[in-house]
């Protein structure tokens, strides 16, 4: 685990002891520092038992804490601890801004951050692989894999620095104020979360933010490809590299077998610039390119059978990221080939940012709480089988899919009507694949 002096003899309460909270609670202690946790689960503070002192921060007196480290997943703009602490004079910050906070203590490195709606797991994965392939030491974390205080602290070896890459939530952005990226990433913004911010411009600024606490010598990659990311691009007083999925060479990208489409075009031009920023060779990004094996979840290639590949894209949780997943596989000779499953609880009430890409569709296959909605707006412009179930969807796909079709789970919906989350879904349409005869 991050264990730093700068954390030595100060107080901290740690709200909420899921993954990141434990990991909090791990370093903080270790460091030094004395802390008070809770959690509403009793078995979560029986986790910790030993370690922190336990206590609620809406009752106990908060005088002279230094912080308060709270999950993401709280909500600042309902939550009662945003004025309790306000009235206290005590931060409310998150375990990003731990790490930031510790990095004059920790050896020499780099940090990458990469932020945006949709696209942010696949780049950050797709930035580490390539780094990961130039020889240099390198975790993920924040928004991806393991909490970044609970991975051990990158030594240099004979490469040079070791680099962080970070995948950022705007709900992690909104609790640090101090994580200056050597190289910061925007992919795009479109309107999500909008319950946790003053309108659609709060929800923007708080991606803008990740920019403006970047010293001016440090390198900006944004991706000008929707009026909200060129308004933060344009806010940008320092070293700016401005990209678009139109700057990769669509030959060059059908031998990268994971990623393919607009969408990945797009995540490679950002992979590339920020590679390029961290003085990468060309030849060990085109190589990393080739290599790099796509996420369980997103446009993840599950099996072909049958000469019908299945795609499990179930990270897919609103219209604006299934669009492009529809878009990469254009109908040939005017046949779509696209086998749609999709549906979930809904963000929205429409598809609009899928339309222009409907003539990719053969068949669509509804299933889910949104499923009768989407069934009914999809019926004037393809053949659409209200399926319910996932893997009556999947059944009935494979009766109809022919050789060079794609069955595509993209659902445009959050999970939770049917599944745990969107990993849950996705590997239920992974067996429901895979049990296919």
């Amino acid at each position: 685990m991050i264990v730093s002096d700068a954390f030595k003899g100060k107080t901290y309460a740690v709200l909420g002891l899921a993954r990141s909270g434990l990991a909090t609670v791990d370093t903080l202690v270790t460091s030094g520092a004395r802390v008070v946790a809770w959690d509403s689960r009793e078995e979560a503070r029986a986790l910790v038992e030993g370690k922190a002192e336990i206590g609620d921060p809406m009752e106990i007196d908060l005088t002279g804490f230094d912080g308060i480290v709270v999950s993401p997943g709280v909500p600042l703009n309902k939550h009662p601890i945003a004025m309790r602490a306000k009235l206290a004079g005590v931060p409310i910050i998150g375990d990003i801004e731990l790490f930031a906070l510790a990095r004059p203590t920790l050896p020499p490195h780099k940090v990458v951050g990469i932020t945006g709606t949709n696209g942010k797991s696949t780049t950050t994965a797709l930035i580490h692989h390539i780094i990961e392939q130039a020889g240099y030491p390198t975790v993920m974390g924040g928004n991806i894999g393991l909490p970044i205080l609970s991975q051990p602290p990158l030594e240099p070896n004979l490469h040079g620095v070791g680099v962080y890459v970070l995948e950022l939530s705007s709900y992690q952005i909104d609790l640090t104020h101090s994580l200056d990226c050597d190289v910061a990433v925007l992919l795009n913004i479109t309107p999500d979360h909008l319950d946790r911010y003053n309108g659609f411009e709060g929800y923007i600024a708080s991606k803008a933010r990740l920019f403006a606490m970047q010293s001016p010598d440090h390198v900006a990659v944004i991706t000008t490809e929707d009026e909200p990311s060129r308004g933060v691009a344009a806010s940008i007083a320092g070293a700016l590299e401005e990209v678009k999925a139109a700057d990769i060479n669509s030959v060059e990208q059908l031998t990268w077998p994971s990623l393919q489409g607009p969408h990945n075009a797009q995540n490679a031009a950002v992979a590339i610039a920020v590679a390029k920023a961290l003085e990468i060779e060309e030849t060990t990004i085109v190589n990393a390119l080739a290599s790099y094996a796509s996420l369980p979840h997103r446009m993840q290639r599950v099996r072909e059978h049958n000469g019908v590949l299945y795609v499990n894209d179930s990270k897919a949780t609103n219209a604006a990221s299934t669009a492009p997943a529809i878009a990469a596989w254009p109908a040939i000779d005017g046949k779509p080939r696209i086998h749609w499953i999709l549906g979930g609880v809904a963000k929205s009430d429409n598809l609009d940012e899928c339309v222009p890409h409907y003539g990719n569709i053969a068949h669509a296959y509804t299933i889910g709480e949104a499923g009768h909605m989407f069934a009914d707006l999809l019926r004037p412009h393809m053949a659409v089988d209200d399926s319910e179930m996932l893997s009556a969807a999947v059944r009935r796909a494979a009766r109809i899919a022919q050789p060079g079709d794609i069955v595509l789970l993209s659902p445009a919906c959050a999970s939770f009507d049917q599944f745990r989350d969107f990993e849950a879904r996705g590997d239920a349409f992974a067996a429901a694949v895979n049990a296919l005869e």
